[in-house]
């Protein structure tokens, strides 16, 4: 190839180059107002990405693995916590652990009441951004994640009834082994904001002895609920969280728990069993 046809080539290359990133570029913008759900972007949303930019948020924390990396990507934040923790933390980080322990983790803002609703509409707009599985890894709030469902196989084949990120299981393995992987599997994870190690209490109280917990609070005469035992208690918490507050405890607010509700939609009946199963061996 000599000088004149390589400078044909390279201008005819740059020129190929050129249209398709145009044209992905004009497809991109063809599909954003459907990828990012344009039509529910309302003034609350707006006024909430105004706050996450007013107070920086993003200098600690990262959108669609965009942003620092001191703090959680919060690209899936609300469907990982609720809006009654999402407003109580926002309200005072400090009261969620012992800044003498664990030093300063996240500033108390003073956010304005609306500031914390329009924040928290904005986040849930970014979690049901259509982002094609980007980061591929989204990063819990302990540091874990959760691979989609279709990862999941065994003998070859796809499996498609367990909660993404549980492990493929043998038919040989029993109800409690079975719902330990539901307990790191659910969507969102239990392990998410519950530990199993005693005292190391996390977004909600370490669930170490929460058989001895719960049978202690059916037989308490201050217990709201519904449960007779300590299996339905903890079958209760599962799928109705605020049947029954534990007074003093600081994950809940307005009696209403901070933990998620529709796991009674997401999991099947069969899979709340053995969930509460395996939680049953915790004492």
């Amino acid at each position: 190839m000599n000088n004149r046809q390589a400078r044909l080539f390279a201008i005819a290359a740059t020129g190929v180059a050129t249209l398709v990133f145009i044209g992905l570029t004009v497809d991109s913008h063809r599909q954003f107002p459907k990828l990012t759900n344009a039509d529910t972007i309302t003034a609350e949303v707006k006024h909430g990405m105004d706050v996450w930019h007013k107070y920086n948020c993003i200098n600690c924390h990262t959108l669609f693995g965009e942003g620092a990396y001191y703090a959680p990507d919060l690209t899936k934040i609300t469907q990982h916590r609720g809006e009654p923790y999402l407003k109580a933390y926002m309200r005072d980080p400090s009261k969620f652990y012992d800044e003498k322990i664990h030093r300063r983790l996240m500033p108390k803002q003073d956010l304005a009441e609306d500031e914390i609703s329009d924040l928290i509409a904005f986040l849930d707009w970014v979690s049901k951004v259509d982002n094609q599985g980007w980061p591929p890894r989204p990063i819990l709030v302990t540091g874990s994640f959760v691979p989609g469902a279709d990862t999941l196989k065994t003998g070859g084949e796809q499996r498609s009834d367990l909660p993404p990120g549980a492990r493929p299981v043998d038919s040989g393995d029993d109800e409690r082994a079975l719902g330990e992987q539901v307990f790191r599997g659910a969507v969102p994870a239990c392990n998410a904001c519950h530990s199993t190690a005693p005292g190391a209490d996390m977004a909600g109280p370490t669930l170490a002895g929460v058989a001895t917990r719960a049978a202690a609070i059916v037989a308490s005469p201050d217990y709201q609920g519904q449960a007779q035992d300590a299996r339905g208690y903890i079958r209760e918490s599962i799928v109705s969280p605020s049947a029954h507050i534990v007074p003093g405890a600081m994950y809940s607010a307005d009696g209403t728990s901070f933990m998620p509700t529709g796991y009674d939609g997401s999991l099947t009946d069969e899979q709340i069993d053995q969930l509460t199963a395996y939680l049953e061996t915790l004492k």
